[in-house]
């Protein structure tokens, strides 16, 4: 057999009383790994048993370790009547399946049950032995590393980037056969969790194979989603981006001082070691500068890869060299297109799940390119034929990539991709940024010379990737071009979106900030093509005005480029809501944005001109506050623009001290400070009324409910000043009729400042929460933070029930106390302290694992990757307002979830999370029999770091490991 696995059950603790005569337990576990199942002795009446069984051995091929997830089930032994269940584990082998794993994973692990949370834990030991198999038919990919993160790695260096894998998974969902109407809902959750993971396991899996055979070892970008299609079925997608990665020496790493910012890369000496000795082999490792890049010629590998998509001609029509006309080319025009000709003939149109890159490796950027698609879905009667669902992803690939040809590029990054479901209705959505990228970087070469190879004088300048990659002559839209402020020699438009992280080599004068437009539609109750008809028909309108808005609000803070701009169209039964978040920043190269003029007929009535006179006077101002505060030194023709201007001028400022961004860095701060807070909250909001509301009303009760929301986290992290939030990621859904959830994660990070104490001193709450301007109530930063604004011109009333369950955020706890002392270790959270037993143990230390959405740890060093985190959880609940309304349960199961990852890391031996997400968050509630159900799914990267403090003692001693612990406070968690 090519492997075995081994798994001892050592003890549990803190168990919930099962026996009510006797108020204990007896337990026993079952270990069930594919179709094979062992169980311990039964632990008779304990709370905390020691079963310390022998190793339990399971041979299997290597495809089953892949795919399958070691089941742990704890019950409760009774002599005359069924087992009662107590929790499972659920454990996933593959980061013990590289050839750089840990040799075992041991540690405490919550003991799970989806409809009493967390019940105890358990102390699992794992270990896998896989044998040499060199069959070359073999249906796994052991050895293939995949990283959540956006960017290449920190202790690895890619020696080739491969291009673009993509897979998906299609099968029916438990929670809609027909034995669900028979069976309890405890196996009715547990049957699709494991579902879910069987085929994340086999997702995983076939993407790695893919990987394999483009002559990869890793994925980078890997991103996953689930698409609950309700009676349909179930649908379990992933994307990524396919490398050859080297690891770099640890020996260095270890040594080095840490950077404080991924900006600061460290050039390091690498080793070498085959990353991936088993299959496909790469060859000997190339002595490369840490973090450069060569592109295979290999083609992006996909179902549609034989089809329609080797059709397109990937060398551009246009000259890309200079965007400014064909006499204004001359011979490095020629030279560019003879280049990237050469490194394109024969390639298919790249994608890239990649936002960050080396400086030189994007030469220009053309602009954001996205794609939406309505679809009807049908019911999956083959899960071995995913045809529908890859076609209709072929169809929107393809016309990402015909409108990166129409802006004269060769390349797509920052690509990503996303869905809405509403019953049988689909939303497709796919964006990424079009781009030229260096041919130099994209053969196939020893990357020590090219890396410093410039197509022009003005890639150092910082403005090269602003230049336009399209012919001025034939521009696929209208727009004003200018010259390069910088170099004044090629031509610049007025503004730039992408959804890519800001180049390091940018110019950018001043500092950014976070940037949202919200939108939100009616529609008619229809059904069937009726409903994907006026769906269709909203679409482009939103996407239009949601583009409007993104452009005053730019042009409002004085900036002139987005970066990291994402837009989610969410479908409901009689709304459509749109938001855009993007961080706005002032790009040196670009021309200095206008004011904003409101034009149009009015009427002749004196009055309504003096108020259009001061509102003009307003927003002149505000541009003018906007370039102090984001230290910036350098019309709309519309008759219903009073509306809009209105809505802008709402806005609550950013407090003093705050800075705000939804991508990993701020562009103008670089300074950080170790001290970081993540935090993830999840709001329930219910509108009343909604089909009497206008279209106003209803842009105004959802652009409240956000700014609500962000005034509430500036409040609690007030102590913190002065930081930047960074990483702001909104997720909007329309789980029911009327019912709106917004759910947000975000790290807040500290920054030294000269007036930083001055600041603080003179910071108190009230003056905290206070807008800039003055005698204007509207932009007044009011102190009631579960109070929603009422406008008295609109009926928008929010259920003060919801208000107040979902209103109460916990004080955040301090970034600085990261290491505490406990009676006992344990990674479950203080809410579940009930659940543990008087028995008192050893004092002992406990490091907290560090958790945040970016791929770094400020004044940190990360030395290791321990494997992908991607876990998915379920909890129902039958007592909603006795766990304390929906704001008690949601606040409870994100406390949980943290907990069951922060275990999992630290079984691997691993001391944080990097680039985390909460990638899904379906919350389902029935107030009428009291019942409430969510289910979100999580994902990051598992890793070991060494801040500054502990480099130098790293040397001299081993690092401790120990458990670690959640802390439970509530809905911004730690």
């Amino acid at each position: 057999m090519p492997g075995k696995l081994k798994v001892r059950i050592v003890a549990g603790r803190h168990l919930p009383v099962m026996d009510r005569a006797s108020d204990l337990t007896d337990a026993f576990v079952e270990v069930k790994f594919g179709n094979t199942t062992f169980k311990t002795d039964v632990f008779p009446k304990s709370l905390n048993p020691q079963w310390n069984s022998e190793w339990f051995k399971f041979e299997v091929d290597d495809e089953d370790l892949q795919d399958e997830p070691l089941q742990i089930t704890v019950l409760d032994h009774d002599t005359y009547s069924a087992n009662d269940a107590i929790g499972k584990v659920y454990i996933d082998i593959d980061p013990l399946l590289s050839n750089e794993a840990a040799a075992i994973l041991s540690g405490w692990f919550p003991i799970y049950d989806t409809i009493h949370g967390i019940r105890g834990e358990i102390n699992v030991m794992v270990k896998v032995d896989l044998f040499n198999d060199l069959n070359r038919f073999r249906q796994s990919s052991c050895g293939v590393k995949f990283f959540c993160t956006a960017s290449i790695p920190k202790c690895y260096k890619a020696v080739t980037i491969h291009g673009f894998v993509e897979e998906l998974v299609v099968n029916e969902d438990p929670e809609y056969q027909w034995i669900d109407r028979i069976r309890t809902p405890r196996a009715s959750n547990e049957a699709r969790q494991r579902l879910i993971s069987l085929m994340s396991g086999e997702l995983q899996r076939k993407i790695g194979l893919k990987v394999l055979e483009m002559g990869g070892n890793a994925v980078v970008g890997y991103l996953q989603c689930f698409d609950l299609e309700g009676e349909s079925g179930l649908v379990v997608r992933a994307i990524g981006t396919a490398c050859t990665l080297d690891k770099l020496s640890n020996t260095a790493t270890s040594l080095l001082p840490p950077c404080s910012s991924p900006s600061k890369d460290l050039k390091e000496v690498p080793f070498s070691e085959d990353p991936n000795p088993v299959t496909h082999s790469s060859g000997p490792s190339t002595p490369l500068k840490n973090q450069t890049y060569s592109f295979s010629p290999s083609k992006s590998y996909s179902r549609q890869s034989s089809s329609s998509d080797t059709d397109l001609s990937l060398t551009p029509k246009t000259g890309m060299g200079s965007g400014s006309g064909g006499k204004d080319g001359g011979p490095l025009k020629t030279l560019y297109r003879q280049q990237t000709q050469s490194a394109f003939e024969h390639r298919e149109f790249p994608f890239f799940t990649l936002t960050t890159f080396p400086p030189g490796f994007l030469v220009h950027v053309g602009g954001v390119v996205s794609a939406r698609s309505v679809k009807l879905l049908d019911r999956i009667h083959n899960p071995d034929e995913p045809e529908t669902r890859d076609a209709w992803w072929a169809e929107i690939r393809q016309e990402i990539k015909s409108h990166g040809k129409a802006l004269g590029c060769h390349a797509v990054v920052g690509y990503s991709e996303s869905t809405s479901i509403c019953e049988e209705v689909c939303i497709l959505s796919a964006s990424g940024t079009a781009a030229v990228l260096n041919p130099k970087m994209l053969q196939d070469c020893s990357m020590e010379g090219c890396s410093e190879h410039r197509l022009d004088d003005t890639s150092s300048q910082g403005c090269s990737f602003c230049h336009i990659p399209y012919d001025e002559l034939n521009m696929p839209f209208p727009a004003h071009l200018t010259y390069c402020y910088v170099c004044r020699k090629q031509k610049v438009p007025d503004v730039l979106f992408t959804t890519i992280e800001p180049p390091l080599e940018a110019a950018v004068t001043g500092k950014g900030c976070l940037i949202q437009a919200r939108l939100c539609r009616q529609k008619k109750k229809t059904q069937g093509e009726a409903n994907a008809t006026a769906i269709s028909n909203l679409l482009p309108f939103m996407e239009y005005e949601l583009h409007t808005q993104l452009m005053n609000k730019l042009k409002l803070r004085g900036m002139n480029a987005l970066f990291g701009l994402r837009i989610q169209i969410t479908v409901g039964e009689n709304m459509l809501m749109g938001l855009a978040s993007a961080t706005g920043v002032y790009l040196t190269a670009l021309p200095s944005p206008g004011g904003i003029q409101i034009a149009g007929k009015t009427p002749s009535d004196s009055s309504y001109e003096q108020h259009i006179s001061n509102m003009q006077k307003k927003i002149n101002d505000m541009i003018i506050k906007n370039r102090e505060i984001y230290e910036i030194n350098p019309p709309i023709d519309d008759a219903d623009a009073v509306e809009d201007i209105h809505s802008l001028l709402t806005d609550a400022p950013t407090p003093a001290g705050f800075y705000s961004c939804n991508t990993e860095t701020m562009p103008g701060i670089n300074n950080w400070t170790s001290d970081l807070q993540m935090f993830t909250s999840v709001r329930v909001f219910r509108l009343n009324n909604v089909t009497s509301l206008t279209s106003h009303g209803l842009n105004k009760a959802f652009s409240d409910l956000c700014e609500n929301l962000l005034k509430t986290l500036y409040f609690k992290l007030r102590s913190m000043v002065p930081c930047c939030l960074c990483h702001v990621n909104f997720n909007v859904a329309l789980p029911e009729d009327e019912l709106i959830q917004v759910a947000v994660t975000a790290v807040a990070i500290t920054y030294d400042k000269d007036q930083a104490q001055c600041i603080a001193k003179a910071c108190t709450d009230r003056t905290l929460l206070k807008a800039s301007t003055e005698n204007e109530d509207q932009l007044q930063f009011t102190l009631e933070l579960c109070m929603e604004s009422q406008s008295s011109q609109s009926a928008v009333h929010f259920s003060p029930s919801k208000v107040t369950e979902s209103g109460n955020l916990q004080q955040v706890t301090p970034a600085t106390q990261r290491v505490v002392s406990l009676d006992k270790a344990s990674p479950l959270t203080e809410a579940h302290t009930r659940h543990r037993s008087p028995v008192s143990c050893t004092t002992s230390t406990v490091t907290v694992v560090e958790m945040t959405p970016l791929s770094f740890i400020p004044g940190a060093k990360i030395t290791k990757y321990l494997g992908i985190i991607n876990m998915f959880f379920i909890r129902e609940t039958t007592s909603l307002r006795e766990e304390g309304g929906v704001s008690g349960f949601l606040h409870a199961f994100i406390a949980e979830v943290f907990a069951m990852v922060r275990a999992h890391v630290a079984a691997l031996g691993g001391n944080a999370v990097v680039s985390y997400i909460m990638k899904q968050c379906v919350f389902m509630e029935n107030p009428n029999k009291n019942q409430a159900q969510c289910l979100i799914n999580v994902s990051g990267d598992a890793v070991n770091f060494f801040k500054d403090a502990d480099v130098e003692s790293a040397s001299s001693q081993p690092q401790t490991s120990g458990l670690q612990i959640g802390n439970g406070s509530g809905d911004v968690v730690t």
